[in-house]
């Protein structure tokens, strides 16, 4: 999986209503960092950091904190690399 892709699977969290405001900001923020211009490590690791702040909102849904743990995931992965 690449970042476009995983950008791609925040944009679906960002455009789904039933998610609380602050966690798509949260969401939209990490995205930002992941549209930088920066160092591929450094994005990453910083848009692990922004979702890592919301993970265990007690308000997120249960399909978000699926996709969200998926996304992680993902971005870990690519991290290690």
């Amino acid at each position: 999986m690449d970042i476009r892709q995983i950008s791609d699977m925040i944009d679906d969290l960002v455009n789904d209503t039933s998610i609380p405001k602050n966690i798509r900001r949260a969401l939209s923020e990490a995205k930002g960092r992941l549209d930088s211009g920066e160092d591929s490590n450094v994005k990453v690791s910083a848009a692990i950091y922004v979702i890592e702040s919301i993970t265990e909102d007690i308000n997120m849904p249960a399909h978000a904190r699926t996709q969200i743990w998926a996304i992680m995931s993902a971005l870990e992965t690519l991290n290690e690399r």
